[in-house]
């Protein structure tokens, strides 16, 4: 199987074919409100807002796994992400990444990009990369913030 096989929930409760993506730059990202990272969603923003027109798309999974940081329902979240940080990009149903109800894309995506950060997620702001043929190139640290990501991606050639 590959990405574009997998469907997923958007935050209302309907399927959305990760199909509608093929041909994009992708990063998958599991969020949190109440965390550390959370003001990563600015970055993640700007990225999306300067990229977008150049095909990247990002897919924001909130998760509650990791020390409750994600409690409220998926509105919840949407209305704290848009108020907040101004967010325009794609936001899925909670999710859970690791375990026995993981969302089986996140059991893809760990078995493709496991590497030397282990095939658990460790927190939330995870986030893969996934080149325009729906490969995962790279997992990213919590810690890499969203401009890193930014100059990898240039030196992939995945955007300009």
């Amino acid at each position: 199987m590959g990405i574009y096989d997998y469907t997923v929930k958007d935050m209302f409760g309907n399927d959305v074919s990760l199909m509608e993506f093929e041909g994009k730059v992708l990063l998958i990202v599991n969020t949190a409100t109440g965390c550390g990272f959370t003001p990563q969603y600015e970055g993640l923003q700007k990225l999306y807002d300067e990229y977008k027109d150049q095909g990247v798309e990002i897919l924001d999974f909130p998760c509650n796994q990791f020390g409750n940081q994600a409690p409220g329902t998926e509105g919840e979240i949407a209305t704290f992400c848009q108020a907040k940080y101004n967010v325009s990009f794609k936001q899925f149903k909670k999710i859970e990444v690791n375990g026995e109800n993981e969302e089986p894309l996140y059991t893809f995506l760990k078995k493709q990009q496991g590497g030397a950060l282990g095939s658990k997620i460790k927190w939330n702001f995870t986030k893969f990369l996934v080149d325009r043929q729906g490969n995962v190139v790279e997992r990213f640290s919590p810690m890499t913030s969203p401009e890193k990501i930014v100059e990898k991606m240039k030196k992939l050639g995945l955007i300009k």
